[in-house]
């Protein structure tokens, strides 16, 4: 991700080279947006002048690799007590996209949402072609299982 696609002003990031080759413009969280914001001052004030296009470097400044990120994750996960049982650091950076995608569709679930029509929606953060991709996330998770259940069962009058 470089620079010139993280838009501060506007909130969006500007993902260029996804799955299947698509562009797609994802708004990002008010939180968020002003962290990445006080991390590109920072960024700025100790890299004035910056070797690399890339949005987050490292403390050498160049652009962050894959290896180098995934370490410091699982550095930072240990560091704060999150790691879980297995062969596996836990959580992984893939989970956070899964936690994301399972706690929007239960708070769309509890709000009485009409989730069919938010999907794709939740399709274009995830960078999914079709919204059948997404549709895996809808049994994902034991509580919203039991969301969807009840929303049958009171849709088809509570009569099993």
């Amino acid at each position: 991700m470089d620079r010139q696609d993280v838009n501060l002003s506007d909130g969006a990031l500007h993902v260029r080279a996804a799955k299947h080759r698509k562009q797609r413009e994802v708004a990002l969280h008010p939180t968020t947006t002003e962290a990445m914001r006080d991390y590109a001052r920072l960024r700025d004030r100790h890299r004035p002048q910056p070797e690399t296009r890339a949005f987050f470097v490292s403390h050498r400044g160049r652009g962050l690799s894959y290896v180098a990120f995934s370490q410091n994750f699982t550095r930072l996960i240990r560091a704060v007590g999150l790691e879980g049982q297995g062969p596996r650091a836990r959580p992984r950076p893939h989970d956070l996209r899964h936690t994301f995608a399972v706690r929007t569709l239960l708070n769309w679930y509890r709000d009485g949402a009409e989730v069919e029509r938010e999907l794709p929606l939740l399709s274009t953060y995830l960078g999914h072609v079709q919204a059948t991709s997404t549709y895996w996330y809808l049994q994902a998770a034991p509580e919203l299982l039991q969301l969807i259940g009840q929303r049958l069962d009171c849709l088809s009058g509570g009569e099993s």
